[in-house]
């Protein structure tokens, strides 16, 4: 029997239309009615919940405001941002009130929501559409931020979140995964939780979305050669599994770390600290990072390919921490941006 394969916006759409079912779920932003909803995310059920799938003017803050007032009111608010740029001009609802009420009232008031934003490149999104925010929400205390990389880790964690979490949510879904096609796998972890997507013995190799797809393309050329790296795929940005990441590290000794944004104060940043400040000994080769380019994106296809990490760039790491790259002539693969490989620019989003 062949394993269950789901689309990444296949679980999304099923994601949505399981919360939809709860009376007091509110589905609200920008595009939620479009004719395309949100690569399908949303289709039918403005249709089917008139009355709580609603589109919006480009007034994101008061979206925001109006949201934290349907949450203290019983309602469950999803707002979406086809892009998480777009996010910025909610920080004053979401830092300022949404992340602190909890803390301010002393416990009194949960603010049980979700906001969907999407990150990452296409082609010609230009610095302004194309970021990756994560670092920026992770920093805030009071958010829980997630990254889910498969249809599996979406489905859990949506589920989670709606129906048992009772605090804000950031979920952020890769712009490059909407139409890829994941095998389910029953592995039981936490919706919340870090995971290991791969063991191994010779690096550890911690990702984020889509970059965790990058580093298994990169793990099954490099296993060809007989170097084993362990995946960690980090998932929950705002609460990492310290003790997993520690101990894998210890096994293996080295450490790369693959995100999907800038490197300074990120998420490899924070990653570093988590050993650094606990047991720097336990490295056998300093930490490396590898995220964009510390610069706005490129409009231009050729510029922008260059601006982000891939296989190429994933498998010269990895033999220069494991010492392979002086000692064994193992070819490393052409540097071939990760559009060619999950999906072609399409438009409008």
């Amino acid at each position: 029997m062949e394993p269950l394969k789901l689309k990444y916006r296949e679980a999304l759409t099923e994601a949505m239309a399981k919360a939809m079912r709860k009376p007091n779920t509110l589905l609200i932003g920008q595009g939620v009615t479009d004719y395309k909803g949100i690569w399908g995310t949303t289709l039918g059920l403005a249709e089917k919940y008139p009355d709580r799938v609603i589109e919006t003017p480009l007034s994101e803050d008061a979206i925001a405001g109006i949201c934290l007032g349907a949450s203290l009111n019983g309602m469950y608010p999803i707002n979406t941002h086809i892009r998480v740029d777009f996010s910025l001009l909610i920080f004053n609802q979401l830092i300022n009130l949404i992340a602190k009420y909890k803390y301010m009232f002393g416990g009194l008031f949960e603010i049980p929501m979700m906001f969907r934003l999407v990150i990452g490149r296409s082609w010609g999104q230009g610095a302004q559409h194309s970021q990756s925010l994560q670092s920026l929400l992770a920093h805030i205390p009071g958010l829980v931020v997630i990254m889910p990389s498969n249809s599996q880790s979406i489905l859990e964690s949506y589920d989670y979140a709606l129906n048992h979490y009772r605090g804000p949510v950031v979920m952020l879904e890769h712009r490059l995964m909407y139409e890829l096609e994941f095998e389910q796998r029953n592995e039981n972890n936490h919706p919340f939780e870090t995971r290991v997507d791969r063991k191994g013995t010779d690096i550890t190799i911690i990702a984020t979305s889509v970059m965790v797809l990058e580093v298994r393309r990169a793990c099954d050329y490099l296993e060809k050669f007989g170097i084993y790296p362990e995946i960690i795929d980090l998932h929950s940005i705002s609460h990492p599994n310290r003790e997993l990441i520690f101990n894998s590290v210890k096994k293996t000794g080295r450490l790369l770390v693959a995100d999907t944004s800038w490197l300074p104060y990120g998420v490899a940043a924070e990653m570093s600290r988590i050993i650094s400040e606990r047991d720097p000994s336990i490295l056998k080769k300093p930490i490396k990072s590898l995220g964009m380019a510390y610069a706005p994106c490129p409009t231009a296809k050729v510029l922008e390919d260059m601006y982000y990490p891939d296989v190429h760039d994933l498998v010269l790491s990895v033999l220069e921490l494991t010492d392979k790259k002086a000692t064994q002539k193992i070819p490393i693969p052409i540097k071939t941006p990760m559009t060619d490989f999950y999906k072609h620019f399409k438009g409008p989003f």
